[in-house]
């Protein structure tokens, strides 16, 4: 069906389309796969595989080093959606591991970044490299991390913890983490840790609703021995900084085009399903109610398209006008103002526009083997992701807008 919507974003940059073209070639093999994953709630290696081969996995790698140049959040977001259309898990999946090289990419770029940065850049252009993000734990959130490396008296720190929806994981080589560090002071702390190193231990226990094929599992972390050099810290432990709260903001905005791709998905199929001729009477589209909520889908879909391209947008000017200098605080809370708000409106309208395609389209969607059973079940993850979930990120919205840091 072709979208007749005219709010329908491009690529603004020449690497966002070559990125987002890949995305798409990626999500027509992607597609096939996608009911089978859901069900038995394995990830698709093979899927994955498709995306390192069209260089969707190495998009945000320096075309020096063999990637694709990406810069864009704007086209990112893009990217994320013509997956998300195919398969969200995958979508949310890959994201995780772009937001991780996109970091890499940005710690390279300071005069104080570890060469062997540019090893593992190369590595993941070659498809050898998956990264995932290691944040979120059981009984806190992203700022106070309880996962702790504690100093050996030698050149070695010891890591012990649990992490939880350590997305994409079981085909993951590097886990990128955050972890608590008191040598000299209680610091939050990141290192690049090779997933199969000694002591890290993969649960295997992903069994959710919904984006089932995306291997969000929990990981324990039993004395992992890892060399001191490899921990680099962030800041204090519990206070926000303007390049950790950057980095949280900008790597997980993307993750907006998931829930855009969904609703999309969930468009599509709606307009189709009320075109159908029916045994008896009149197609669904000729009757007032259906026609009612065919604009209800309008509407909601312009929205999330809308808010997404505009906030994206905003981020890159942002990004541009900084010209590699630090934001202040003030600055680095308005960009996350800006994700929270955007995130509140798109992924509360892609749940309804996704509610109202099944109404459209009636009791078959309801069905397991339904593909707008899977969008339904996908889509209710979007607000959990961190940072910010549902009962948190108004009061944060409120406090910025009104001027009151959370450090004040």
């Amino acid at each position: 069906m072709t979208d007749t919507l005219p709010t329908r974003a491009e690529p603004v940059t020449e690497p966002g389309r070559v990125f987002v073209a890949a995305a798409e070639t990626a999500a027509a093999r992607i597609a096939p796969r996608a009911a089978d994953a859901d069900t038995k709630g394995r990830m698709s290696e093979e899927s994955f595989a498709d995306l390192a081969d069209l260089g969707v996995t190495s998009a945000f790698v320096p075309v020096e080093l063999g990637g694709l140049g990406l810069s864009s959040i704007h086209d990112w977001a893009l990217g994320i959606a013509e997956i998300a259309r195919a398969d969200a898990s995958v979508a949310i999946a890959v994201n995780m591991h772009l937001g991780a090289t996109r970091g890499l990419v940005q710690s390279r770029q300071r005069e104080t970044a570890d060469p062997s940065v540019e090893n593992v850049l190369r590595s993941v252009a070659e498809g050898e490299t998956l990264i995932c993000a290691a944040a979120t734990e059981p009984g806190t959130d992203n700022l106070h991390p309880l996962t702790e490396a504690v100093a050996t008296g030698g050149d070695s720190h010891v890591i012990n913890g649990a992490k939880t929806f350590v997305t994409m994981s079981p085909i993951a080589t590097h886990l990128a983490m955050i972890i608590r560090v008191r040598d000299d002071g209680d610091q939050a702390a990141s290192i690049l840790l090779p997933i199969d190193t000694p002591g890290v231990e993969p649960q295997d226990d992903w069994n959710a609703l919904g984006m089932r094929a995306s291997g969000s599992q929990s990981i324990r972390f039993n004395d992992v021995v890892v060399p001191s050099s490899a921990i680099s810290t962030i800041g204090p432990w519990g206070r926000w900084n303007p390049q950790w709260l950057m980095n949280r903001a900008l790597g997980n905005i993307s993750l907006l085009g998931a829930s855009l791709g969904i609703a999309e998905a969930a468009f599509e199929a709606a307009v189709a399903a009320a075109a159908r001729h029916p045994r008896t009477g009149v197609p669904p589209r000729e009757r007032p109610g259906v026609q009612h909520l065919a604009a209800e889908l309008a509407i909601g879909l312009t929205t999330i398209r809308l808010v997404l391209a505009g906030t994206t947008r905003q981020v890159d000017d942002f990004i541009a006008a900084q010209e590699g200098s630090v934001p202040t605080l003030a600055e680095a809370h308005g960009i996350m103002q800006r994700y929270q708000i955007a995130k509140s409106v798109v992924n509360a309208t892609a749940i309804d526009v996704v509610n109202r395609a099944m109404d459209v389209t009636g009791g078959s969607s309801y069905a397991d083997g339904s593909p707008l059973s899977r969008l339904y079940r996908d889509v209710r993850a979007a607000p959990f992701m961190q940072p910010g979930a549902p009962a948190e990120a108004r009061h944060y919205i409120g406090r910025v807008t009104l001027g009151l840091l959370p450090e004040d």
